[in-house]
This record gives C-alpha cells, sequence and structure tokens, in this order.
C-alpha cells in the first residue's frame, strides 16, 4: 500500500533541498506518495531577533515561497514539487541567486506562466502561505527548522542528512527515521555538524 508522505520545504534552506532529493529517491525504492509543501523560514523568524545578515537572508527568501503558494493555488499542488525542484536545482546545484532569473527559468521549465513571478514581490498569498506553514509547523512546534515531514500522524524535523542517501540506502534512513519518529515520548537524536551540505 503506498504510503502518503508530506514534507515542507522553503527553497533557501539547503538542508531543506537535501532531504528533499533523500525522500524522492526514497521513494523509488519504497512505496512512498510524496506530496511537497510550503513552510516559509521568513515567517517562523519574522519576530526573533536574529543577525543582520541572516534577516538579508530572510528578506529575500519571501519572493520563492509566495510564488510557490500562488502556483500551488492557480494549479494544485501536484505543481509544487517541479518549482521547487527547478529552483533549487538552480540555486543550491548551481550556486546561483534565487533572483528574477532564476525564477523566470523555473516557471518557464514548469511549463507555467511567467507572470507568476508578480507574486513574489506582494502579500497577495500571504493568508495561504502562513496557512501552510502552520499546517507543517503545528505538530512539532516552532523550534525547528526546515524541513518537516508528517507521515500519517507523525511528524518530525529532518532528517539533516549529507550527501542524500541513494537507491535502497536511502529506503533504509526512511525506515529508520520512521521507526524512531513514532515511538512514543521520542524528542531527539543529535550530533555536530562536521560539513556543510553536499549537493553532488
Amino acid at each position: 500500500m503506498t504510503q502518503p508522505v508530506d514534507l515542507w520545504v522553503d527553497p533557501v534552506c539547503p538542508w531543506a533541498w537535501m532531504t528533499s532529493r533523500w525522500l524522492l529517491e526514497a521513494a523509488t525504492v519504497r512505496d512512498l506518495d510524496v506530496r511537497f509543501h510550503v513552510r516559509s523560514l521568513a515567517v517562523l523568524n519574522e519576530h526573533r531577533d536574529v543577525s543582520d545578515e541572516y534577516r538579508e537572508l530572510l528578506a529575500r527568501a519571501w519572493a520563492p515561497v509566495r510564488i510557490l503558494v500562488a502556483a500551488e493555488a492557480s494549479h494544485g499542488n501536484d505543481v509544487v514539487e517541479p518549482l521547487y525542484s527547478a529552483l533549487g536545482r538552480r540555486h543550491h546545484v548551481d550556486g546561483r541567486t534565487l533572483d528574477a532569473a532564476v525564477i523566470a527559468e523555473s516557471l518557464a521549465e514548469v511549463g507555467l506562466e511567467p507572470d507568476l513571478a508578480e507574486a513574489g514581490s506582494v502579500a497577495t498569498y500571504d493568508d495561504l502561505l502562513r496557512a501552510s506553514h502552520t499546517r507543517g509547523m503545528a505538530p512539532v512546534g516552532d523550534d525547528v527548522g526546515t524541513p518537516v515531514i508528517h507521515v500519517g500522524d507523525v511528524a518530525f524535523f529532518g532528517p539533516v542528512v549529507t550527501p542524500a542517501p541513494r537507491g535502497e540506502a536511502a529506503g533504509r534512513l526512511y525506515d529508520g527515521v520512521l521507526a524512531v519518529a513514532a515511538t512514543p515520548g521520542f524528542y531527539e537524536l543529535k550530533r555536530s555538524r562536521t560539513k556543510g551540505p553536499d549537493f553532488s
């Protein structure tokens, strides 16, 4: 039986990108229906005391999530993953800024109308964005980052992994993560990161 897996991501987050690539790989060796949803680091941190550098990143983070939500509102949830992947490949793999050119190219790749880019600079879809963000965060709390995964009644932050496992290794990680996350009373398993995201 196919298992629905809901993943909440923000295009600016490299760790969400790594997790998304792992989860899509896991779906090739496990019977998973991975559905992508939008959450926002800008929304999460808008009332927090963060560094000026991070505040600048968050200011740039509004446009991509607004555009993803606008695309979903116009075309349904199935468009979120391909558009997120088009944006993420250019941003994380190719090292490009999530600017107007990258957004235009990504919309064109997915076959979406170019004027969806206009949603990035206005608050028209912010209620939908905040609602999507809240759906993702409500079961895990606000003291975690991105990504967030829901599998039925089990919800958790992470996993934070690099590089993204391939083949059966991706499936084994999925099995293990779900087993741990589904354990009643389990909250945290963590160690210090010794390397940044490996996009290869």
